[in-house]
């Protein structure tokens, strides 16, 4: 799994007021949890641009005024209107504890469905999966080779490796939908 560094600066004062301040700076409020202790602390929004607008996921080593932990974005929040990146929680991984994230779903193989004219259509980009910090994948491989016409591979074809797989079983990730010109030619 990548990792990526973000430089942060501990906060003093933990209100709104203080929070808006630091918008206007630029920084982001953020806040670290699952330690021994909450770190409140800000960092420059530029640093979160390979972090969130990716679909990659990252293990981050924060540094907090030389204080470095390892950790990984739990929540990010967003303005409704601009966009604008608000607040941040990053959950501090520990050796031996799990934790539960969300990971991007990668298609492996060439569908038959496809081929014969039909439409991958991608119903989960992300599955969410519980295991410990070493063994997070990268992504989850889902294997489409024997995806035909009209058919969907569900969660529960996928098999994990060394992690548990927290989304809904049942839940499809992807289908071949039947174009309209497929659909005329079987019943004319």
């Amino acid at each position: 799994m990548k990792s990526l560094e973000i430089v942060g600066f501990k906060r003093a004062n933990l209100g709104k007021k203080d929070a808006k301040a630091l918008r206007l700076d630029s920084y982001v409020p953020c806040v670290l949890y699952g330690g021994t202790e909450q770190v409140h602390f800000s960092a420059p929004a530029i640093l979160f641009r390979e972090l969130l607008y990716t679909p990659e996921v990252h293990i981050v080593d924060l540094n907090v005024e030389g204080t470095t932990y390892r950790a990984i974005v739990q929540d990010a929040q967003f303005h409704p209107v601009n966009e604008m990146l608000l607040h941040v929680d990053f959950l501090e991984l520990q050796e031996g504890k799990e934790v539960k994230m969300e990971v991007p779903v990668q298609f492996v193989g060439v569908s038959p469905g496809v081929q014969q004219g039909g439409k991958l259509v991608t119903k989960l980009r992300k599955v969410k999966v519980r295991a410990l910090p070493e063994n997070l994948p990268d992504s989850v491989q889902v294997d489409i080779s024997d995806l035909e016409l009209g058919k969907s591979i569900k969660v529960n074809k996928v098999v994990p490796q060394n992690y548990t797989i927290l989304t809904n079983p049942l839940a499809p990730i992807a289908t071949v939908t039947i174009p309209r010109a497929l659909k005329g030619q079987a019943n004319g």
